[in-house]
Order: structure tokens, then sequence, then C-alpha cells
């Protein structure tokens, strides 16, 4: 008889759980740096063939939870650009790329700053010069600092959490509206900090309950025009990426907070924009899907 339990696992000790060494990185931090490493499902996810044939974008897929997806995608069919920022991130979007190519499927890397609204348009060329078309874009890649107080956040600063969470959100939807067609999907990364703010995070938050409303606001707009183009967002809860030991003080406590008593893992985040970029939710726009380790989100 078979144990119908067998494949069961606890959710509060799926994954390492902290304390995690003590450890400290330059921004944007990188994966080979990151103790313990973190999980995008390089060794579990499995395909069945959701995308087959889709193309999609994704922004800061060179780690963290734009890698989990990449790989998510490429082994759902779909062909992926992996946008990523700098020369310090090359080596962790070639390997992004890797899993994608093993996949069978297609990866395009593009480096440059989201925050310019004319890379932006070039991104979305690339990806259409490239895939003849665009039928999911993933708005993922995000800026944080952590300061303890209003005073200790610099103008600019400020100016660039909002230039790179919020403006290239607007910039890539504008420029990729008139190649995507009915059926496509944008999907948004917000964070459970929408809903639960964190004071250390004042400017992440703020530009992350932005991206809540510019969401649901974008979906009703797309639908009243007859678009056929459905918007969605995820909101994570504390996720292990390289933004964390980065950007974060006391990254060897990080997680422990939440009821799970652990952060996520990027491969933890993947099946729920497969989920949004498949034929699946078809009937789902303007929502958000919480995977917050157990916080409200409500």
């Amino acid at each position: 008889m078979t144990n119908s339990n067998e494949n069961m696992q606890d959710p509060q000790t799926k994954h390492p759980a902290p304390p995690f060494p003590m450890q400290e990185q330059d921004v944007p931090g990188v994966e080979r740096e990151m103790k313990p490493k973190a999980d995008h499902g390089e060794e579990s996810y499995r395909g069945t063939g959701k995308l087959k044939g889709k193309k999609a974008i994704i922004t800061g897929g060179d780690s963290g939870i734009g890698k989990a997806v990449a790989i998510a995608f490429a082994r759902e069919g779909a062909d992926v650009l992996i946008s990523y920022l700098a020369d310090v991130e090359t080596e962790d979007a070639k390997d992004t790329a890797k899993w994608v190519e093993e996949a069978g499927a297609k990866a395009l890397l593009v480096k440059g700053d989201i925050s310019d609204e004319s890379h932006c348009r070039a991104l979305v060329e690339q990806a259409v010069d490239a895939f003849g078309q665009v039928d999911i874009l993933v708005n993922n890649a995000a800026f944080q600092m952590g300061r303890e107080s209003l005073q200790e956040i610099p103008e600019g600063e400020w100016e660039k959490t909002f230039a790179t969470n919020i403006h290239s959100m607007y910039y890539l939807c504008k420029a990729v509206e008139p190649h995507m067609k009915k059926g496509g999907s944008v999907i948004n990364t917000t964070s459970v900090n929408a809903y639960s703010p964190t004071p250390l995070l004042l400017a992440y938050a703020a530009t992350k309950g932005a991206i809540q409303n510019f969401t649901s606001n974008l979906a009703q707009l797309f639908l009243q025009q007859k678009k056929g183009i459905r918007v969605n967002a995820v909101a994570p809860g504390p996720v292990w990426t390289p933004l964390i030991p980065s950007t974060m003080p006391d990254a060897d406590k990080f997680g422990e907070d939440t009821p799970m008593g652990r952060p996520g893992q990027p491969v933890e985040m993947a099946p729920i924009y497969v989920f949004l970029a498949s034929d699946e939710s078809s009937y789902i726009s303007g929502a958000t899907i919480p995977a917050t380790g157990g916080r409200a989100a409500i």
C-alpha cells in the first residue's frame, strides 16, 4: 500500500532557517558569496509545458526570484530574455542562461539600467527582434537599502529606489504593450511590505505599495480597452537573495520573524509566476498573490 504522506514535507523545515553565517556583500550582491546558497529550482523544478512557445522578458533575471522564474519558464517551454544591471552580475546572469538553454529554450542576456527609459525601449526591441514576439513581461528587478531613520536616507537613494522599482515598470509596460497580443501576461513583483511596511525599508516599501496600485489599475485599463492582456502581481515575504546580505543589517537572522521561522527560497516563488503567466489563470487580472511565510497580507 502506498503511503499517501510519503511526498509530504513540513514547510517550516523544508529549507534552511536562521541563524545563518555572518555575512555582508557590496550592493547588489552575488550568488556565489551567499551562505547558505539560494535554491532556484536548479535540481527540483519540473516543467509540464505550461508556457510552450511563449516568449518572456524577466528583469533581475540574473539571481534570486528572477533566476528561479527564468529556470521555471524555460522548463515550461518559454524562451527568456534575462535583464540584469551591472558587470558584477554577469557571472550570475550567464549561469541563469546556462540553465535556460539546458532546458532547451533560448536565452538572451541584456545588461543595462532599467531606470533609463531608452534602455527599456531597447530591451523590448531586442526581445522582439530575437523572439518575434513578447508574451510575458516579469517586472522583478528592485533596489532597496535598509536605513534606521528618515534622515539617513539620501535624496539620491530615494530617487533611485523609485526609478528602479516603479518608473521602470511604467517604461517597460509602455514599451511592451504594442507588441503584446491578446493572451499576454504582465507580472509585477510587489512585496509583503505593501501590506505591512517595514520601517527599515521606508523607500522600498513605498514603491511596493505603488506597484500594488499600478498593477490593479493597469489591469482594469487593459481590460476596458479590450487588450486581452492580464496584469497581476506576486507579493513575496522575506526571500533569500543576494539583495539581503548586500542591503540589510543582521542578514544572519533574516526571515526568523516570520510565522514559518525562515526566509523563503526563490524556488518557492517561481510556480506562482508560472501560474500567472499561463492560460490556467485566464480569469485572474488585477490580483496579487502573497507568498509571505505566513505573514498577514490583508
